[in-house]
Parts: structure tokens; C-alpha cells; sequence
């Protein structure tokens, strides 16, 4: 059996963390390796995470990065043969979570797989639709080939919960180091891109949403922008975002004005911001962009020449 290794990444993980935990520990298929890698929590998300069997490793707040951060955590785990991640606000929703994502890898072509998003219990109905749009309930299984169909779509992942192969990780150059954000989206492009498959598992199923506040809808999709400018070949090899963003905004106005119609004019200003914040991330001075992003950080680390790190197709 393969082994497998499971890597999360903390800062103050609060009262859900607790209960994260538990349901963790039902888990049907538990890893072989367990690692949180801590922002320095000033909390208690770092001893209780020691108390369910976690191996903690703490870095210092300013030096996570994305990429970089869990490219680290995969390099502790060198005796895992598939590595999975989950973030710290990712409830994992049903006991066989892990072993539904995990059966993904019987596929010898599978390069990395993603669970089912659901939104939270108290997630607001703009929130509620981005998961029930970006997670349908019906699988999936993509390559390089279904590029026509789904554009930008094909290469989508997410590692609030998802697990790669580690053969094909180490294919693709493992997770760039030095990214704002979509690390995620970076590892699946060129996993994609050598021939292997991605797959999506509609039974695998964490609880997981975001309701964001305007100015941060805004800084999150400067921080989308600056991602593609750094790595241009995405879309040069899977088309440009535009058409699945128009389908989402269709998809958002049906879904409000069955639920929620007041808010159709507050979710045409966060469609506005995003394309705004999409547009300018990637174009303006460092020193600029800083008080746009969302990944504030970043900017202190990230040096002039950054873009060239990441590895053109």
C-alpha cells in the first residue's frame, strides 16, 4: 500500500480547530505522516495539533509562502508516495473523506486529485454559490486534451484539500517556491502539461467557504493577476480566464435571484472589483502593490526579479 502523507499549514487556527481535529480523527484512512507547519500561532493550534499526533514544525509568520511553505513540508516526506494537503479551516465533512480522495491515485495516470468544497452551515448565499459553482457533484477526470472544453478550468485544484502523486510532483519541479498564490494551480498546469491526470472527487468532502468583505474580494483578485503575470504560459496553453468568468457571473445572478435578490447589486460590485483587482495585479512597483495585495508579506520576501523564478513551459 502506498504511503501517504498529510501537510497543513497553521496560523491561530481558533475554535475550529478543535473540532477540525475531531474530524480528523474518524477518518477512515489516516496518512502514514503527519505534519502541520505553523506560522508561529500564538494560540494553542500548535500543542493541540502535538496532542492528535502531529509532527509541528513552526517557522517564523513572515516566511510562509504559498508554494515555498508546503514544498518544505513535502521535502520532510520523502518516504510518502502520495502527499495531501487540507488547510486549517477546511472541516472535513464526512469520515471516508480521505479515503474517497485517496482511491483517486488507483488511477495509475492520476497526477493529483481535489475533494468537494461545500459551503459552511453559515455561509452567505454569495459564498455559498462560488463553492456550489467551483465543486459540482458529479467527478471529474482531466488532461490535456479536455483544454478545449474547460480553458483555464482544466488546470483548476486547490489545496485547502487535495493530494499529488509524488513522482508526478517531483515531475512537474514540486511547488514554486517563491508564488503570491496558486501554487496549486501552478503544480496542476504543468502536471497537465507531462500528461498526467487530474481528478476531481465529488465524494471526497470538507466544508470549506469564505465570506469576503469588498476590499479583500478585490486585494484576492489582484493577487490572482499577479500570479498570471508571472506565469504567462497558463494561459498561453490553456486559454485566458474571461469565458469562465463570464460564466460564472451568469451562473451567480440565476443563483441570487432564486435565493437571495437583494444582493444582486452587491455581487455586481464584487464582480467589478475582482475584474479591477485581476487587471492591475502584475502591472504596478512593488512598493505599490504591496498596499493592494492580500499577501501582504510577500512583498517584503519576494525579490525584484521573482517572476523569473517561475519556470516558463
Amino acid at each position: 500500500m502506498s504511503k501517504v502523507g498529510l501537510i497543513v499549514p497553521t496560523l491561530n487556527a481558533g475554535r475550529l480547530w478543535h473540532s477540525w481535529l475531531k474530524a480528523f480523527e474518524q477518518q477512515t484512512r489516516k496518512p502514514d505522516y503527519l505534519l502541520v507547519i505553523d506560522s508561529s500561532s500564538s494560540d494553542d493550534t500548535a500543542a493541540l495539533a502535538r496532542a492528535y499526533g502531529f509532527t509541528v514544525k513552526v517557522i517564523a509568520k513572515a516566511a510562509f509562502n504559498h508554494g515555498g511553505t508546503r514544498q518544505s513540508g513535502v521535502d520532510m516526506m520523502r518516504e510518502a508516495d502520495i502527499i495531501a494537503f487540507l488547510t486549517q479551516d477546511a472541516l472535513l465533512a464526512n469520515p471516508d473523506a480521505v479515503e474517497q480522495l485517496l482511491a483517486a491515485f488507483e488511477d495509475e495516470q492520476v497526477g493529483a486529485a481535489y475533494g468537494r468544497q461545500l459551503p459552511h452551515r453559515n455561509a452567505g448565499p454569495i459564498a455559498a454559490h462560488a463553492r456550489l459553482f467551483n465543486y459540482p457533484p458529479e467527478s471529474q477526470l482531466r488532461g490535456l486534451e479536455d483544454r478545449e472544453r474547460f480553458g483555464i478550468k482544466t488546470a483548476f485544484i486547490s489545496n485547502s484539500f487535495a493530494a499529488y502523486r509524488r513522482s508526478a510532483l517531483m515531475q512537474a519541479g514540486g511547488f514554486p517556491v517563491d508564488t503570491i498564490m496558486n501554487e496549486d494551480t501552478y503544480v496542476a498546469g504543468r502536471m497537465l502539461a507531462a500528461g498526467w491526470k487530474i481528478a476531481y472527487c465529488a465524494d471526497a468532502q470538507v466544508f470549506h467557504s469564505h465570506d469576503y468583505h469588498f476590499l479583500d474580494e478585490f486585494k484576492r483578485y489582484f493577487d490572482i493577476g499577479v500570479f498570471h503575470t508571472h506565469t504567462p504560459w497558463l494561459q498561453q496553453l490553456f486559454g485566458g480566464a474571461s469565458g469562465e468568468g463570464r460564466r460564472y457571473v451568469i451562473s451567480e445572478m440565476r443563483y441570487l435571484l432564486k435565493k437571495a435578490p437583494w444582493l444582486i447589486p452587491s455581487a455586481m460590485l464584487r464582480t467589478a472589483l475582482k475584474w479591477l483587482g485581476f487587471k492591475m495585479g502584475g502591472t504596478l512597483p512593488r512598493s505599490v502593490s504591496r498596499c493592494f495585495s492580500l499577501h501582504r508579506s510577500y512583498w517584503l520576501t519576494a525579490l525584484p526579479g521573482s517572476a523569473a523564478k517561475y519556470k516558463q513551459m
